[in-house]
């Protein structure tokens, strides 16, 4: 445990950081499977699913949680298969 007070804060802001950003990461991925399954199962809310999935990807690159390229990619993923499967 750090003695000066300004490393101590730091300890306590970490670490609050990191459990917003496990929620938001988590989330992101729950939502990425949703849309996956969506498109698997060939549901007809398919794309309402995949594009709520893109808003919580946007809302992951745009916290920093995910790299800008990362999440065009993931998006672009989801809409290859998501085409593919019309």
């Amino acid at each position: 445990m750090p003695n000066i007070k300004s490393a101590k804060k730091r300890v306590k802001v970490t670490a609050v950081k990191t459990e917003r950003n496990k929620a938001l990461k988590s989330a992101l991925k729950t939502a990425v499977k949703k849309a996956q399954a969506a498109i698997d199962a060939n549901s007809a809310d398919k794309a309402q699913v995949v594009s709520a999935a893109y808003k919580k990807i946007d809302q992951a690159a745009a916290k920093g949680i995910l790299h800008k390229n990362t999440a065009a990619r993931s998006k672009s993923a989801l809409a290859r298969k998501l085409n593919a499967s019309a």
